[in-house]
């Protein structure tokens, strides 16, 4: 196949060695063409090469990155989504595959012009794997891959087709799950990031500034976790409220955690090998830091992740008031007021949201 993978990023070079080693053509998308090489790696956490493979080209230009294209696969972030999506659709030409990682962030929503045209669009749940760049242009290192990848399409029968392809590049059982709303309403960073920033800058404004903060998940607290599970019940609350979209699918963090109490979710993510020793997205100012809300933590997890939560719960008039309580946190404090709106596709009430996602 012809395949262009949007995004030079960790997500991004990992899905492109994986397509390049199963002998595919090739193209990465990307702000920064000059510095990639043709042979790409993939490597375990001792450095070791784990999978390896040649693209045919970075490029910067949409014309040679999407005409003639069989299948796409975007790794942007969700805040340049709908950037993307016009961008594909004014420059392919041949009906493609088009594939988004993760599926959640309201991208289905961005690509809605080239799903109206007839392409076949598709999510994954969550990423293959732990993906981080050695060196941008050339190497991530990759761990803790999955064992089962759960996809979901628009149009809803077209899911095997997709199921199929990722299996057929990854080697990993994909399942097919019944509706994109699935992948929409995962609790993942949504949830898992915004309840912890809560907590951790809870207290703050414009002034307070902080010696020092904990590891974002190494030191993560029992208030972090009582915050995350009230949240989570709340998206199984507003799962049950709609049964004809079929989300099953919808895993609780208790579940996917295997942790049904606060002390147990919190022992369990402290304990995540791929979580070590990442930080709390903040900014050195006099006297200590302050958090950063330029983060994608702030920005894509709150404006693009659990207002789209909040939003479906308003349309199915669920009520949600830790969900609520954590949106407004955000948005006493934000800088960025960039927001996804269902109203801006057309989505105004549960008609139209059906007439979206039941098909």
């Amino acid at each position: 196949m012809k395949i262009t993978v949007v995004g030079g990023g960790n997500i991004g070079t990992q899905f492109a060695v994986h397509c390049a080693e199963k002998g595919h053509e090739v193209i990465v998308y990307t702000s920064t063409p000059d510095i990639y090489k043709n042979h790409l790696t993939i490597v375990d956490e001792n450095g070791n090469t784990t999978h390896e493979g040649n693209i045919v080209c970075a490029t910067s230009d949409p014309e040679v990155a999407f005409r003639n294209a069989d299948f796409i696969m975007v790794t942007m972030p969700s805040t340049m989504m709908k950037t993307a999506a016009d961008l594909i659709y004014d420059h392919s030409d041949s009906h493609p595959i088009i594939g988004v990682v993760p599926g959640n962030g309201g991208s289905e929503c961005a690509f809605g012009k080239c799903i109206e045209r007839g392409d076949i669009f598709f999510g994954l749940e969550r990423v293959p794997a732990i993906a981080r760049l050695v060196k941008k242009g050339a190497t991530v290192r990759s761990t803790g891959y999955r064992d089962e990848l759960h996809v979901a399409a628009i149009p809803a029968a077209k899911v095997d087709i997709c199921s199929e392809l990722i299996r057929g590049i990854f080697d990993m059982l994909t399942k097919p799950i019944p509706n994109f709303l699935n992948l929409t309403m995962t609790p993942s960073n949504p949830i898992l990031h915004t309840t912890r920033l809560r907590t951790l800058f809870k207290d703050y404004k414009p002034g307070v500034v902080y010696k020092s903060m904990p590891l974002f998940y190494e030191e993560w607290d029992d208030a972090s976790s009582e915050l995350l599970i009230a949240c989570d019940e709340e998206v199984q609350k507003i799962c049950r409220a709609l049964p004809e979209y079929r989300l099953e699918y919808v895993k609780s963090l208790r579940v996917h955690y295997e942790s049904p109490t606060v002390e147990a979710m919190t022992r369990k993510i402290k304990s995540i090998t791929a979580f070590k020793g990442l930080t709390t997205p903040t900014v050195e100012v006099a006297g200590g830091v302050i958090p950063d809300l330029h983060s994608r933590y702030f920005t894509a997890d709150f404006s693009y992740g659990l207002t789209i939560i909040k939003q479906v719960a308003d349309l199915a008039g669920v009520s949600t008031p830790n969900i609520d309580a954590t949106m407004q946190w955000y948005k006493d404090i934000a800088i960025e007021h960039n927001e996804f709106r269902f109203e801006d596709f057309g989505i105004t009430d549960m008609k139209s949201f059906a007439e979206f996602y039941l098909r």
